[in-house]
């Protein structure tokens, strides 16, 4: 099989595809092939070694697991004994999550990892650009922000991956929605379904004063001190960028009258990710979320010929 691999932090030249023996599925594996697959800040960081802290988990002085790449799309092409939740020709979208391995022809898995049958609506492209940018923005809208009905929400870098299923999914969610964009993407995301959009080359958004329950800021552009004040009493706000001071203000706004929060998608457990994906299917199936690919193509586009279809995205998997 042929992979995009890397031996040695640095920048994109640092990745070759190389030809890798066809791994074999075991005994409650599954064998996939791989289709479309999804090119993260995630993956960005691993290839570069940057921040120093993710070598913690993939290798102090190199790289031990030198295939990045988590989303993906798939058909099943083997089962290993004993498995039963798959067969031989199912089109699966999932995340390996921190074992990786999805920028390759073949990724074997075992059959409870974090994946589903694919939207039956949607070409493997489609499906895991619609469901990577959702598995971010679902947990932070309605686990950390508790986003219902009748709340006024601000999602600031709306047409990028995460963006674009913020959008959608805060809408379903009940949410009277903003968006914030350049100004060629104001288009987009009223298709989206924003009930206003703000150009932000013309506009600044934290000047507002009390006029959002919850802002997430799905690019990290901006910081709780600059929004707090846009803010309602009770209001919160969400950042896709880990650091040091969203960390310290989560700890001193627990008992604030507006709260400052992260939600860490990446390391949440493979059942939350499978109830997480079974349920973002099934919006996907009635169209409630599309699939929108900033810079590339959208889902009324042909799906492109390789051996992958690899869609890029600017989403963190925090």
């Amino acid at each position: 099989m042929r992979a995009a691999v890397f031996h040695r932090y640095g920048g994109p030249s640092e990745l070759a595809i190389e030809s890798l023996p066809t791994p074999v599925a075991g005994p409650g594996q599954v064998l996939l092939r791989v289709r479309a697959a999804v090119v993260t800040s995630a993956d960005t960081a691993g290839r570069a070694g940057t921040p120093r802290a993710i070598r913690l988990f993939i290798g102090l002085a190199a790289p031990k697991q030198r295939i990045l790449g988590t989303e993906f799309a798939a058909d099943v092409e083997a089962i290993g004994e004993g498995v039963t939740r798959f067969a031989v020709g199912d089109a699966v979208v999932g995340a390996t999550g921190a074992s990786f391995g999805a920028h390759a022809e073949h990724l074997v898995l075992p059959e409870t990892a974090a994946m589903v049958r694919k939207p039956s609506n949607l070409d493997h492209g489609d499906a895991i650009a619609v469901i990577e940018g959702a598995m971010t923005a679902l947990p932070f809208l309605r686990d950390e922000g508790r986003v219902r009905a009748g709340q006024r929400v601000l999602v600031n870098g709306a047409s990028g991956a995460v963006g674009t299923a913020a959008v959608q999914l805060a809408k379903h969610l009940g949410a009277h929605v903003t968006a914030v964009t350049s100004s060629g993407n104001l288009a987009l995301v009223r298709e989206l379904g924003a009930d206003e959009v703000i150009d932000y080359t013309r506009t600044d958004f934290t000047d507002a004063e009390a006029a959002y329950d919850l802002i997430f800021d799905t690019v990290g552009k901006s910081s709780f001190t600059r929004c707090r004040r846009a803010l309602v009493r009770g209001g919160v706000y969400l950042t896709t960028v880990p650091g040091l001071p969203i960390l310290l203000q989560m700890l001193v706004t627990r008992v604030s009258t507006r709260r400052a929060a992260i939600a860490f998608t990446g390391l949440r457990s493979t059942s939350l990710k499978l109830a997480d994906l079974a349920y973002l299917v099934e919006l996907a199936e009635r169209g409630v979320i599309r699939p929108f690919m900033s810079g590339s193509r959208s889902s009324r586009s042909p799906t492109p010929t390789g051996w992958w279809t690899p869609v890029t995205s600017a989403a963190p998997q925090c």
